[in-house]
């Protein structure tokens, strides 16, 4: 979550067509094209509909999507590729973080209380790139303040040649001050900016005063559902107890970053900032919803799984549109995009009550991975794993190769572990290239700067008698 990343730049204004979205994510998934091509409609969707009238615009709900295969087999990957290119408010949450109301844990309102917070993050984020020149002008002033202090434009405000300040309603008669007063500290304060702005004076020491609000330790024992209340109240109580300051002894460099961050917050109008977040959560929000098949009862019995239906009901009216109260106002979901995902395998989506069947009209179907997708996800991919572990290797000056004949090994032996146990898809990877290089790990420091290959018999000699060996393999692998 969180992830409030800056969109790449596409055509049209600056958002991607649906083909240049299916490009970005072809960079770090493995066929599922399908999945991806849903995605990239939906998302594009987002932006046509801003385009038409706004009589009609308001008609147009989103077509929601639910993603069904076997794990490990992207759909997370897509979400969170997704959030990276998504011009909105995204969250990916799962479904299993919920309960059904009068049940201890969340209520599924607060996932579009979590999904407002990032859109105020988000929106932080581009006012303070916009004031972000303000803010360091203002930082570099109260910074020669500290460095040379009674140097600052106020405090010499009024002076004139003569030194003689002028006579004002606020400072009543002219005061006579030595001629040399105003000169002088112009001219250092203007020698310590030039210092300032070549980075000399960076590990020169200041004393700032820096702003505490003391909020007062309180535990509140609150029904399912209002969550929210303990964090409001102690929000409030600092809010009505005053701000305290300290002093804090610290260099420029760090003052610096402290005064910015004053500075910025200082310039950013909050009302405007909550105000641009709703209208984008309420307009362009995207909700993806993870493990949504944990949720679907699959019979009707007593035990764990009575508010697993419950839940559903309280997720319906998320889904159809409702309005739901915010630590920043009501939010309402009408035109909130759900994208959910499951593996369905011990569940199918027709179990899902049918109100809710009926909110997910676009359903995708994902395919399991063999060992030709496997080989291509260990090469491919801008974040493919032998390229993560050749650059952890590299860490410790060791050039690690992989031989062609070394990754069709392991992708068979990764497929073929799969089909013996469980098939938990891509993440079978993780398991096999940990056990593969485990000796290298952990001996890699003692080892001088060389370039080791991984070729088939290395990994056959590593892995073959314990993947032969079934109750070992699922235990370890």
């Amino acid at each position: 979550m969180e992830w409030i990343l800056k969109p790449l730049p596409g055509a049209n204004g600056g958002q991607l067509t649906p083909r240049e979205i299916v490009a970005e994510l072809d960079k770090y998934i493995v066929g599922q094209e399908d999945a991806k091509r849903s995605v990239a409609v939906a998302l594009r969707n987002r932006w046509r509909r801003q385009q038409i009238p706004e009589a009609l615009r308001d008609e147009i709900a989103p077509k929601n999507i639910i993603m069904i295969g076997p794990t490990g087999v992207g759909k997370t990957e897509i979400a969170r590729r997704l959030a990276k290119l998504a011009q909105s408010p995204f969250l990916k949450i799962e479904a299993t973080k919920f309960t059904e109301v009068g049940y201890v844990g969340r209520d599924v309102e607060y996932m579009v209380r979590d999904l407002m917070e990032l859109a105020v993050s988000m929106v932080k984020s581009e006012e303070r790139e916009k004031v972000k020149l303000k803010a360091q002008d203002a930082v570099e002033e109260r910074l020669l303040d500290l460095l040379l202090p009674g140097s600052s434009p106020r405090s010499m405000e009024g002076v004139d040649e003569a030194g003689l300040l002028e006579e004002t309603p606020e400072r009543g008669p002219a005061i006579w001050a030595p001629p040399e007063a105003k000169p002088e500290k112009d001219h250092t304060r203007e020698k310590l900016r030039g210092m300032l702005r070549a980075g000399r004076l960076e590990e020169r020491f200041v004393d700032l005063e820096v702003s505490q609000r003391s909020t007062p330790v309180v535990e509140i024992f609150s029904a399912a559902g209002l969550e929210e209340l303990d964090f409001n109240f102690k929000e409030m109580m600092s809010n009505l107890l005053p701000a305290r300051t300290k002093q804090r002894r610290v260099k420029v460099a760090e003052a610096r970053e402290i005064l910015y961050q004053e500075e910025s917050q200082r310039l950013i109008d909050m009302d405007r900032v909550v105000e641009e977040a709703r209208r984008k959560v309420e307009q362009n929000g995207i909700i993806f919803l993870d493990e949504i098949d944990k949720i679907a009862g699959r019979d009707h019995g007593r035990g764990p799984d009575v508010s697993r239906e419950g839940v559903q009901r309280d997720l319906l009216p998320i889904v159809e549109g409702t309005t739901v109260t915010t630590k920043y106002g009501m939010v309402r979901t009408d035109h909130v995009l759900f994208i959910a995902s499951g593996a369905f395998h011990m569940s199918k989506p027709s179990d899902l009550i049918p109100e809710m069947q009926g909110r997910f009209p676009i359903r995708v179907e994902l395919q399991s991975l063999g060992p030709k997708e496997f080989e291509r996800i260990l090469t491919e991919p801008e974040n493919a794993l032998i390229k993560q572990y050749r650059a952890l290797m590299a860490t410790e000056g060791i050039n690690l190769n992989f031989t062609p004949d070394a990754v069709q090994e392991i992708a068979a032996l990764a497929t073929k572990v799969n089909e013996r146990t469980e098939n938990i898809g891509a993440r079978r990877l993780h398991t096999i290239m940990e056990k593969l290089l485990e000796d290298i790990s952990f001996t890699a420091p003692d080892l001088k700067e060389q370039a080791i290959t991984i070729n088939a018999a290395y990994v056959r000699e590593r892995l073959a008698n314990l993947i032969e060996d079934e109750d070992l393999s699922r235990y370890i692998l």
